[in-house]
């Protein structure tokens, strides 16, 4: 469990350091659902009734949220022209 919460911890500096583009944010947060999948996936049986429901349904979420991730990333490249964050201004309607 120690090496998944270093990892989770590497990752999240990761989002806080490098955060100029939206495609190495999104990266970021993929790893951060993958540390919570592996750390759902070896300690299930304090969670639930059934072992194997609560790392299904972090997977089904994180592949949610990658599909999503994917296309606000295109959207926004499309609409500015790039995924540079700095340049994204989040008041604009």
């Amino acid at each position: 469990m120690l090496y998944i919460l270093m990892m989770f911890t590497i990752v999240l500096l990761g989002l806080f350091f490098h955060r100029t583009h939206l495609l190495s944010a999104l990266l970021c947060l993929e790893g951060m659902m993958l540390s919570i999948y592996m750390g759902l996936s070896l300690w299930p049986n304090g969670l639930t009734s059934a072992p194997f429901t609560a790392p299904l349904i972090m997977l089904t979420m994180s592949a949610c949220e990658a599909g999503l991730g994917l296309s606000l990333m295109i959207a926004t490249a499309r609409s500015h022209g790039s995924d540079n964050l700095k340049t994204l201004n989040l008041l604009q309607c």
